[in-house]
């Protein structure tokens, strides 16, 4: 069975990716929710993949949902088509956008291709993380009443503020020998 190794970077910063494997004979939409168990998201909005080139130019649409395009035929669904079906170039390129009123975004790139499955691992599998996830709702792993307290402790008076720098450790100190120490 064919491995296919994707690598999903978030569009607004590309040091924030997760490396992805799937079996080929799986679906889109098995890829779809492994990006949202990568990125730590949940899955209550709909989802589509574009196609892509190598300017993340999107091309033709696979939805989460059952659509049809302009033309009434059916578009091409996550659920139906698997992703070695859309597999043209060792380097295919396809642009993923999550929930479509928040516009989530993220760019996603064959970056490998096995010929054997790793032995007890169950695909898809995520299999790197690099950088902090972007949070779907406000600001994740930190709540807002514990943001407030450090906002607190760290806030600087306005005459503090005005040169950048506290006051702290500028004061000359007299030694017991009678000279000034800094």
């Amino acid at each position: 069975m064919t491995i296919l190794r994707f690598r999903v970077y978030w569009e607004d910063d590309d040091q924030t990716y997760r490396d992805l494997e799937i079996q080929g004979s799986q679906t889109f939409m098995d890829l779809h929710h492994c990006i949202l168990k990568a990125f730590e998201f949940d899955k209550k909005h709909s989802a589509s993949f574009y196609e892509s080139n190598d300017r993340w130019d999107k091309g033709r649409e696979l939805n989460s949902e059952v659509l049809t395009n302009k033309k009434d035929a059916p578009a091409l669904s996550m659920i139906k088509t698997p992703v070695s079906a859309l597999i043209n170039l060792p380097d295919q390129k396809f642009v993923y956008v999550y929930d479509p009123a928040k516009n989530w975004t993220f760019l996603v790139e064959l970056i490998g291709v096995s010929p054997e499955e790793t032995y007890r691992r169950e695909y898809p599998f995520v299999l790197r993380k690099e950088g902090i996830a972007p949070a779907q709702y406000g600001i994740k792993g930190v709540k807002a009443d514990k943001i407030m307290e450090i906002e607190e402790r760290y806030d600087l008076g306005a005459d503090e503020m005005a040169e950048g720098f506290g006051s702290e450790g500028e004061a000359a100190a007299e030694t017991d020998d009678g000279g000034t120490e800094f």
